[in-house]
């Protein structure tokens, strides 16, 4: 069955960090909607004035964010002492769990590629431990597609396996097409899933769909991505739907207003981080 398009989401201009210019395409608003995923933000710039400054240290807490550079690079570093540096094509996993905080500085020539905050299941966000993973090139399957490639960034795609989040599944792909390319992918059955076209304007089963867009897909285990006059590119993600509350402000998300409390508590007098295997919440 054929997923179709029930639900597009335009992104708008925004800044964040220290002055970086961006396109926020998911975030308070879509919660509902796109469950378990909460914000997406995408950045796409060939002026280092426009991202340069960064993400200064930081804290999360209840989330996992996902970083995928398509062109240029991240520095990443956090409380953990992880130093890395995420280049074109790569991902980085970070799990806030209890609580982490980091940094992330973007560089190159250009800056494209995206960023999606990833919901915790409540049982979860307290008892987490924080932790790093960076997905480099050697750990991202290629897998060829009529018109274009299929590059497994996290999770499973038709009997391949990429790498894995160890709290909420998530299968991620990242679609290179060529101009007039025609190309069904599979999706996993039951998952909440949507499209998002980093690159160029898409056909998504049959609805037309423009750039820095996402497209959130209805039910089935299939859908169709189809170009015109010029390439594409587009990424999906697909993970399962939590229906659980949210309690979001910043950069905390949890359940309850009073964990939301506490948390930003936990800032103010310095007891944010936290040993995630012995605290008990």
């Amino acid at each position: 069955m054929i997923r179709e398009v029930i639900k597009q989401t335009r992104g708008r201009r925004s800044r964040d960090g220290a002055g970086v210019n961006l396109v926020r395409v998911l975030g308070n608003g879509t919660v509902n909607a796109y469950d378990p995923f909460l914000m997406l933000d995408s950045f796409d710039s060939s002026d280092p004035r426009d991202y340069e400054a960064g993400f200064p240290m930081h804290p999360h807490r209840g989330i996992e964010t996902v970083s995928f550079i398509s062109k240029g690079q991240m520095l990443h570093r956090d409380h953990l002492g992880t130093e890395a540096l995420v280049r074109d094509g790569e991902a980085q996993w970070l799990t806030a769990g209890s609580g982490a905080e980091h940094e992330e500085m973007p560089g190159g020539e250009r800056l494209l590629g995206t960023q999606l905050w990833l919901n915790m299941p409540a049982k979860d966000k307290m008892k987490a431990k924080p932790a790093y993973h960076g997905i480099t090139k050697d750990e991202i399957k290629e897998i060829p597609l009529k018109g274009g490639i299929l590059r497994l960034i996290i999770g499973e795609y038709n009997g391949a396996e990429g790498w894995q989040g160890r709290y909420l599944p998530l299968d991620f792909y990242d679609i290179h097409l060529e101009p007039h390319a025609n190309a069904e992918i599979s999706i996993r059955k039951g998952w909440s899933s949507f499209a998002f076209t980093l690159r160029g304007s898409v056909k998504i089963s049959g609805t037309d769909v423009e750039e820095k867009t996402a497209a959130k897909l209805g039910d089935g285990d299939s859908v169709v991505l189809e170009t015109g006059d010029t390439g594409a590119e587009i990424l999906i993600y697909a993970s399962k739907p939590l229906d659980e509350p949210v309690a979001w402000y910043g950069p905390i998300v949890m359940n309850t207003r009073e964990e939301l409390e506490q948390a930003y508590l936990d800032l103010q007098n310095g007891t944010f981080i936290k040993d995630a295997e012995e605290y008990d919440n």
